[in-house]
């Protein structure tokens, strides 16, 4: 599998059960575990960055591929606890472990999609297109307002990114998602998880208009 390779580092790392962070989407935490408490303190006072995996609990095993995360807005709590809103920033792979305590430091390889010459446009045009449809059978099958942001990417690869890390309930996939070093392949997948949603709903709202 290709991958580039921008620079080699060691990143303190915190697993966390089925939480898939993306480039640019937020992550708040509430820290109270001791070691996860001497992390933050430690990297406060460096370059505030640190590195999500994800946990599956099913196995216990931890992830090797994750995103790191910067921390953009601390509120310090009673007891030594910390609220934290951290942004998600580049990708990497774990190479190594070179400390487990107090808390698990990895020596890392940021990764990136290869560079294609594919006009992507086409399809994240589509990928809006299906994702705005699902928006719209939600609320109308809700009957709540659901809206997306003004700010949505329109860039395919960070829609990419804002499509999977909004995907609920499906660590895995999003953890596939993130793997991927190719963005057609990512857009993809999401035009298919997105088709499929869209049709269920449309099944869902069209029985709720028959039945009223």
């Amino acid at each position: 599998m290709a991958t580039s390779s921008i620079a080699v580092r060691e990143l303190p790392l915190f697993p966390l059960p089925e939480v898939v962070l993306f480039p640019g989407r937020p992550l708040p935490l509430h820290i109270f575990e001791f070691r996860y408490r001497i992390m933050m303190n430690t990297i406060l006072e460096e370059d505030r960055r640190f590195g999500v995996l994800m946990v599956d609990p099913a196995t216990g095993e931890i992830a090797k591929v994750g995103s790191c995360a910067e921390v953009v807005r601390c509120q310090r709590l009673p007891d030594d606890r910390l609220k934290i809103l951290t942004i998600g920033q580049q990708r990497f792979r774990v190479l190594e472990y070179v400390r487990e305590k107090p808390y698990r430091v990895g020596l890392v390889e940021w990764i990136e999609d290869v560079p294609t010459i594919q006009d992507l446009r086409p399809l994240a045009k589509e990928v809006d297109r299906l994702l705005r449809d699902v928006v719209h059978l939600s609320a109308k099958l809700t009957a709540q307002k659901i809206e997306l942001p003004d700010d949505l990417p329109s860039l395919p690869l960070e829609l990419s990114y804002w499509v999977a890390g909004n995907l609920y309930g499906v660590a895995g996939e999003q953890q596939a998602l993130l793997e991927m070093l190719d963005t057609v392949s990512r857009l993809q997948r999401e035009s298919e998880i997105l088709t499929s949603t869209r049709n269920h709903l449309a099944a869902r709202t069209a029985l709720k208009d028959a039945l009223n």
